[in-house]
């Protein structure tokens, strides 16, 4: 995980290929300050990265009909420069990048500048489309990756009008392959182009300010800081004195930003524009059609009659490597199993965690990876596959949050899901760490949250923000034995878990049809209304969840990563049949999430099996408290509609 920025500032920049009848502000060289500055930035990147923290600026010189670009890392001020032969305007490209290691055997240091001049800060993980040795670190390779790759902006017209006959990969090209999470900014030096982007599916938070006329820059950052302290921040202005819109959630894609000679008026001008994705594979997920929606009554028949047969099936005949599964043909519960078991294995141990132990590690107990843990469906099955997946000295932190104590519903969940991992996998050490927390107290945090999830401004963001930032925090209590003897005494003893790898169900509800709205759609438009909106909910999980979810937790320095949100786990779940994965004419706990059910049971988690849909803002009871302190109660809330609330910051 790493927080990356770039500052763009003393150039023109067009957006008519993006935005119609878009007029570019001139750039500004006022000595103002910005409402958000380089230190506020680099202060809320380091809270992402702390491992180390740099920054490199690019210089940009025309000269008569090209752009001459300087390496710098000092700190150069835009604006008018004299060349000797008059006034020249003068472009410049900061990039800042704070890193959290999790690849490699040595230390890296961003942003990363090759040879040839060229500077890539990158926010991600590559788990497949480029190959790595399992010690070796991705932004490293991805760099000497895009280094090779040509000068073009595209090969979509005409690979052979690249002078390498199209055998070089372009930028669009390579990013297209990689598989798993990412985001980043690329200066190439031979094309004077800044490319950007973040993965289809949106992994990882990118935002953009486009300029205006109150602020020119082009800026680019993971989370949006805090404005200068000298700054009004009033949200209840009605005079619009501050722009609720400065930052957007960047849609995902590769973008470019190419470099000419100066306009009329002597500024650079920097021409933007949104590539498409050129990989087969990846268009074929993103377009999220599944070849077989609308079941026929026998289908049905069919698919009941094999939940039994396949509730049989446990843990004990799974615990083995994947060889045992290699029975044909396999059950589609067994397909998805596997994939997401491969998933986890990709996400944890196929690449050595860089510092696995920490460098004064004497204590005896450590654990690398912690799962985000409510004891419901999604996440007893990740907790379950990671046991199978991680050596078997380490231990498992199960984080979990409660604003109600013991009473909370994900408390009550978490407790009993901890009592069937141990009976499923007695000689793994599972922490249970319970983070209790009172809403009324969090005045400080809470102004923290509103910050991370920007542009995101209800309470039901904030809700969501508040519960996983506590929890990504990993700070609570863990119920010790006091002794080994049988009906041991337990006490609850401070804990903090330090695993900077945290797991996350993010995707399963989006796939398999947990949401409530689904089972609405489905009753109102059958199977094609269901399907349409369980499209739409992936289509736009970038936008609504993944980037507000991303700041939150990596604000504790953690990185966030999704099983079920991985590239061969998607396209399993759509070759599936629809009525296969939900049946929503089935109860609650039963159809819903149907696939998830009998994968659940494949890992002998029979209890987790038959548990409902609880989110995490209902579930934690944030919700129910979170109404009463700025509703007055619940049902004052639900008239008011608070889940879409606006917040007045």
């Amino acid at each position: 995980m790493c927080g990356i920025s770039l500052i763009v500032s003393g150039i023109k920049i067009d957006l008519s290929l993006l935005i119609p009848n878009f007029t570019s502000p001139c750039p500004q060289f006022s000595h103002n300050r910005p409402l958000f500055s380089e230190d506020d930035i680099k202060e809320v990147l380091q809270r992402r990265g702390p491992d180390s923290l740099g920054k490199r600026n690019i210089l940009l010189h025309p000269k008569i009909e090209k752009v001459y670009s300087t390496l710098s890392s000092s700190a150069e001020n835009e604006g008018a420069v004299e060349n000797g032969f008059g006034i020249e305007f003068v472009g410049k490209l900061q990039f800042i990048g704070a890193t959290l290691q999790l690849r490699g055997v040595n230390p890296v240091v961003q942003p990363l500048i090759d040879a040839s001049g060229n500077v890539l800060i990158y926010n991600g993980e590559i788990f497949g489309g480029i190959h790595l040795n399992s010690d070796s670190n991705d932004t490293e390779i991805l760099m000497l990756s895009m280094e090779q790759c040509c000068s073009c902006i595209s090969h979509q017209s005409n690979r052979f009008s690249c002078p390498s006959g199209g055998r070089i990969n372009s930028i669009p090209e390579l990013l297209s392959r990689i598989k798993g999470p990412w985001a980043l900014v690329y200066w190439q030096d031979s094309s004077k182009t800044l490319w950007f982007g973040r993965d289809a599916f949106g992994r990882r938070s990118l935002l953009v300010h486009w300029p205006t006329p109150d602020d020119s820059r082009l800026l680019l950052s993971s989370v949006s800081p805090s404005p200068s302290s000298h700054q009004s921040y009033d949200f209840d202005d009605e005079e619009g004195n501050l722009d609720l819109n400065f930052w957007e959630e960047l849609s995902c894609g590769v973008y470019s930003v190419s470099l000419d000679a100066p306009d009329m008026d002597g500024y650079l001008i920097g021409k933007v524009q949104k590539h498409e994705w050129t990989d087969s594979y990846l268009k074929e997920l993103i377009t999220w059609e599944r070849t077989a929606v609308q079941p026929k009554p026998e289908d049905l028949s069919a698919s009941r009659g094999k939940v039994s047969i396949r509730q049989k099936e446990t843990l004990s005949a799974l615990s083995s490597e994947l060889g045992s599964l290699q029975i044909t043909p396999l059950t589609t519960s067994q397909k998805v199993l596997i994939a997401l078991r491969e998933s986890v294995m990709r996400r944890t141990t196929l690449y050595k965690i860089y510092k696995a132990f920490p460098i004064d590690h004497r204590q005896e107990r450590y654990a690398p990876v912690a799962v985000l843990f409510s004891g419901g469906l999604d996440s007893m099955i990740i907790a379950a596959l990671l046991h199978q997946c991680i050596d078997p000295e380490y231990e498992i932190d199960l984080l979990n949050v409660s604003f109600d104590g013991e009473s909370a519903p994900d408390r009550i969940s978490a407790r009993a899901g901890l009592k069937e991992l141990k009976k499923n996998a007695p000689l793994r050490r599972w922490n249970l760490i319970e983070i209790d927390s009172d809403l009324l107290k969090l005045t400080c945090e809470t102004k923290r949250v509103m910050s991370l999830i920007t542009p995101a401004k209800t309470y039901m963001d904030l809700n969501i923000g508040l519960a996983l930032w506590l929890a990504a925090g990993g700070d609570g209590w863990l119920s010790e034995a006091m002794s080994d003897a049988e009906g041991a005494q337990y006490q609850r003893v401070k804990y903090k878990s330090d695993a900077r790898i945290l797991l996350v169900g993010s995707g399963a509800d989006e796939q398999c049809a947990g949401y409530g709205r689904h089972r609405t759609k489905y009753r109102n438009g059958s199977w094609l209304g269901l399907h349409e909106e369980m499209k739409l909910d992936m289509q736009r999980i970038w936008k609504r969840n993944l980037g507000r979810d991303d700041r939150c937790i990596a604000d504790n320095a953690k990185e966030a990563r999704f099983p079920f949100l991985d590239e061969d786990v998607i396209r399993i779940l759509l070759d599936i049949p629809l009525w296969e994965i939900a049946d929503l004419n089935q109860p609650s706990g039963t159809g819903d999430k149907k696939i998830l059910r009998e994968v659940a049971r494949l890992l002998g988690l029979n209890e987790a099996a038959i548990l409902p849909k609880r989110a995490i803002q209902f579930g934690s009871r944030i919700a129910r408290e979170s109404n009463r302190q700025n509703f007055g109660s619940n049902r004052s809330a639900n008239q008011a509609s608070a889940g879409s609330a606006v917040i007045h910051r």
